[in-house]
């Protein structure tokens, strides 16, 4: 498989690119991987491909893993952002807390699959906007 064209770090296309590979990360199911280290996966997938629209829509985004605030921040300048889009906030706690030992309950089958879906759906969006 080839890998995707590489483009400069201020271009949107390498955000998606970026989003897009650690979607397929996230949906990677090798024996012994803990379903939390998937779901940061699927975070930033979201959180790249957000990342990716706001560089195409010209807007500057602070350096943050809150999805809810990023999103909160595209819309305030006039952009709109479906529903279904806004779920992608349910992610943010994976970007951080559930990285480590001890700090949340093991992620459960129902939650990933929801964290797979919603990041899937943040990228298709992103990559109808870029």
């Amino acid at each position: 498989m080839k890998p995707p064209e590489r483009f400069p770090p201020d271009d949107p296309r390498e955000w998606l690119n970026r989003a897009r590979s650690n979607l397929i990360r996230s949906k990677n199911r090798i024996p012994g991987a803990y379903l939390e280290d998937l779901c940061f996966d699927a975070q930033q997938a979201a959180e790249k491909a957000i990342k990716g629209v706001m560089i195409a829509c010209d807007i500057a985004f602070p350096y943050v893993h809150d999805l809810d605030q990023l999103l909160t921040v595209l819309e305030s300048t006039g952009q709109h952002v479906p529903d279904e889009i806004h779920r992608a906030g349910k992610l943010t706690p994976y970007a951080t807390a559930a990285r480590y030992p001890g700090m949340e309950q093991p992620v459960s089958e129902q939650h990933y699959l929801e964290a797979v879906e919603i990041a899937e759906a943040v990228v298709r969006w992103a990559e109808e906007r870029i």
